[in-house]
């Protein structure tokens, strides 16, 4: 051990010795910012445990000194009693560090062998085990000396193949125990991100690998400063280690006056009595309440014990802010924040970067929906003359003043993308207006936004940023602006894609709406079928445009959330915005 451990700190839980022992990168994430997502495996780990974590045991008293002594030459008990099994053994030693929970201890005079239970099965290698499995069960074996028995091997269980391995406690297992026992100890007090490995098979079976990135933290570890440069390859593809899309999704609830609760963890909403709808508490990702609905404090407690966030808009599509349960115990990614938004020039080439693929998301909107046309090909040469502009701008606000005239352009010719099956004037649009839109694609667009904004601040949250405080968008009280801030590139994309598709195949029809001279609102029905066309899009799987592996809108922005955070601690050298193809 390079240094003595400190006695009176806390003590390390063993669990995280093993973890740190496969990958320090993944005890940071799980142990110091409080990161973790269940995957099938170790839901199945859960499984494997469920027998020995049902009771804790307490261990046997240990022979005294002098018993002790008449055994010490003998390498096996020779008494005639059946060894004592306990299960679930709670133990810890001050002069080590060290807590833990034994899966199992059979003990025998004063013999004692920890038995851990693993999910898988025995691997095929020299040792048929894995290094952090040996320095885990090391360790139980020195909590066990500590506690005056002999313990000189363990067995390792493998549920899978319902084998048991023994694990001799060797001097060179023991030097690499202590030594990585001190690590982890002094990692728990790190506030920078351990390295990412480097095309580890370890990372294929990681629940944490879609918040770890390891491939693509080391693609874009080569970028260029200089946003606006194309991300290098080395040729090799990336791997996509997180699932395309989420099993679970948001559930809306619109009708005025609703009721949710909560029963035997079903979200239940109902009203004047009757049951409208419900959903298991796993297959939800956000409650969304549009207007006048009402939510128990039991139902609120559940999903934010499930970190699962209650969304607020009001009818007219205004989005008010979001209930969330305490996501990371950590600051250290808003501590970031903070020092990059009170850098002038950081937040200067960020904005640049997000008005500028703004811009090409909307160019490439309008040359592959528009008419084939002289004055679309004038519109994109404008819009790519405005945009050039841009890695030259020296202030946010003349940024401001490209990224409207670029707005005005597109949206000049926004008219031209719809295209209903059966024409109808209801859907002429002019231009872009709001607060409160004036006709039916205004109100669609406000409303697409207001949920966009809520998406992104979601995601903002789950990486412990402050969605309220941005780079681009000047903070205001109650406006989400980092949210603003990363969803810019992404309404064109999204929103105004779904948009046109409500519209071109007939999800949204000419009665959806309530107009009058001074507003424009959806009915309840027409907000159905454009939450519809938006969902739908956001499930929509593309192509990433920088790491080139399949995932969906939603899954995007989630990663760019994450990105945006690692570039403010200072693991990435630039913020990359996403643009479509």
């Amino acid at each position: 051990m390079s240094e003595a451990l400190d006695p009176s700190s806390d003590l390390l839980p063993l669990r995280m010795l093993n973890e740190y022992a496969y990958c320090p990168r993944l005890f940071h994430f799980m142990h110091v910012e409080g990161r973790w997502e269940d995957n099938e495996f170790t839901v199945e780990g859960r499984f494997a445990h469920r027998r020995v974590d049902e009771l804790d045991h307490l261990l046997p008293e240990a022979p005294d000194a002098k018993d002790a002594e008449q055994a010490k030459d003998h390498s096996e008990p020779t008494g005639d009693d059946p060894p004592v099994i306990a299960r679930s053994v709670p133990l810890s030693s001050d002069l080590l560090g060290l807590s833990a929970k034994l899966d199992l201890v059979s003990t025998e005079g004063d013999l004692a062998i920890p038995v851990e239970t693993k999910r898988g099965r025995v691997p095929e290698n020299v040792e048929r085990s894995w290094q952090p499995e040996r320095v885990q069960l090391m360790a139980q074996g020195l909590l066990l000396r500590e506690h005056g028995y002999r313990c000189d091997h363990g067995m390792l269980y493998f549920a899978g193949s319902r084998t048991r391995v023994r694990i001799d406690f060797t001097e060179e297992l023991e030097t690499i125990t202590r030594q990585l026992l001190a690590e982890a100890r002094q990692a728990v007090l790190a506030t920078a991100l351990p390295p990412p490995l480097e095309d580890s098979p370890k990372c294929n079976g990681c629940s944490l690998a879609g918040i770890c990135l390891p491939d693509e933290t080391n693609a874009l570890l080569n970028c260029p400063a200089d946003p606006f440069a194309d991300v290098p390859s080395d040729g090799h593809p990336l791997r996509r280690l997180y699932p395309v899309r989420d099993d679970a999704s948001p559930l809306y609830v619109q009708e005025q006056g609703a009721y949710v609760g909560v029963s035997k963890q079903r979200i239940i909403v109902k009203k004047s009595g009757e049951e409208l709808a419900s959903a298991k508490l796993q297959d939800v990702s956000q409650l969304v309440l549009c207007g006048n609905i009402q939510v128990s404090t039991q139902a609120v407690q559940v999903l934010l014990e499930a970190s699962i966030p209650v969304v607020y808009l009001s009818m007219g599509h205004w989005f008010y802010g979001i209930a969330n349960g305490i996501y990371l115990r950590n600051a250290f990614d808003r501590a970031a924040q903070f020092r990059v938004a009170a850098d002038a020039k950081q937040c200067l080439l960020f904005a640049r970067n997000v008005v500028g693929q703004k811009a090409e998301n909307q160019r490439t909107l309008l040359r592959r929906n528009g008419p084939a046309d002289a004055a679309t090909d004038r519109a994109v040469r404008d819009i790519d003359s405005i945009a050039a502009q841009i890695p030259k701008c020296d202030s946010l606000q003349t940024l401001l003043g490209l990224e409207g005239s670029i707005a005005a352009i597109y949206f000049s010719r926004f008219s031209t993308l719809l295209k209903p099956r059966d024409f109808d004037s209801q859907w002429d649009f002019a231009t872009r207006n709001r607060r409160p839109p004036k006709d039916p694609v205004n109100a669609m667009l406000s409303f697409g936004y207001a949920m966009l904004a809520k998406e992104c601040t979601v995601a903002l949250l789950t990486e412990g940023l402050d969605p309220y405080w941005g780079l681009y968008h000047q903070p205001r009280h109650g406006r989400p602006a980092l949210a603003l801030d990363i969803m810019e590139p992404f309404r064109p994309a999204i929103v105004d894609s779904a948009v046109i598709s409500a519209i071109n195949t007939g999800m949204v029809q000419k009665s959806s709406f309530e107009t009058s001279a001074s507003a424009c609102l959806l009915k309840p029905d027409g907000r159905k079928a454009f939450i519809r066309a938006y969902e739908s899009r956001l499930d929509q799987l593309i192509t990433h445009p920088i790491f080139d592996y399949r995932c969906s809108w939603r899954t995007i922005i989630r990663l760019q959330a994450r990105l945006l955070s690692r570039w403010f601690r200072g693991e990435l050298p630039s913020y990359t915005g996403v643009t479509t193809r």
